[in-house]
């Protein structure tokens, strides 16, 4: 069986500094999403977060994930860009990224998407229901036509992010907005997936559905091949076809390629 390998990225900041938030979480919500992740075979999970060096996310460490899921809130100013180019870098080369609820405004999200990617919102424990608008997408799989997370915290239109080039899932809220919760894009070599449902102060990583579509869309996001970002130069008699070079050149021939 083919191994995934899946990085969990958490801020693990307000399970540190919000009671009513370590009391679901405990261990950290990044645990609880790895969890969740661990009982399905063929997956090797493991955890990063916001305080480690370079935030978990060394060079090596990203070389040897292929699916990286991302959770942050409150503190995503403080996510070097350095990190953030570095997880740019891997996704445009193949890595897979799963975005999670607030990461919406994370500032590798907004990378990728190129816009603000601003939403309306309420913090008022009302009713979600997620319902599938593509059954016969592979992140759907296994989901009757709507699932249901007893408290929530609203997420609505506008939602300022480009039109997703898959919509799996639109939510529904008991406040009358919708929201589409469950998008895919893909960037250079790597899918991108943005799933809306996971407020820290509701257990939503414990709902077995969640955990379901997480698990979905790390096996839709896995890499399909490894593209190198790169701008070579091929001269003249390097063509497929034999060429004559005509008229003025800017550049010189050179194995470095343009620069």
């Amino acid at each position: 069986m083919e191994t995934i390998r899946v990085v969990v990225w958490g801020e693990n900041v307000h399970e540190q500094e919000n009671e009513i938030v370590r009391s679901i979480y405990p261990r950290g919500m990044h645990t609880v999403i790895a969890e969740g992740l661990e009982t399905n075979p063929g997956f090797t999970v493991g955890t990063a977060t916001l305080q480690e060096p370079e935030h978990g996310l060394s060079e090596n460490r990203l070389a040897e994930t292929d699916v990286l899921i991302w959770w942050g809130h409150k503190a995503h100013g403080e996510v070097a860009d350095e990190i953030v180019d570095r997880v740019q870098k891997r996704v445009l080369e193949g890595m897979g990224l799963i975005a999670l609820h607030s990461a919406h405004y994370s500032k590798i999200f907004k990378r990728l998407m190129g816009t603000t990617c601003s939403l309306t919102w309420r913090e008022a424990g009302e009713k979600e229901r997620v319902w599938v608008c593509n059954p016969g997408h592979p992140i759907a799989a296994g989901i009757d036509r709507y699932f249901e997370v007893e408290q929530s915290e609203m997420y609505g239109e506008p939602f300022a992010i480009p039109p997703a080039e898959e919509q799996v899932f639109i939510s529904w809220y008991e406040g009358g907005e919708v929201f589409r919760s469950g998008c895919c894009w893909r960037r250079g070599a790597g899918k991108i997936f943005y799933f809306g449902p996971g407020h820290e102060t509701y257990p939503i990583y414990y709902d077995k559905m969640v955990q379901r579509v997480i698990a979905n869309a790390v096996r839709w996001a896995k890499p399909e091949g490894l593209w190198i970002d790169s701008c070579p130069q091929i001269p003249a008699h390097e063509a497929p076809e034999k060429i004559e070079v005509k008229g003025p050149r800017l550049h010189k021939d050179t194995d470095e390629g343009y620069r």
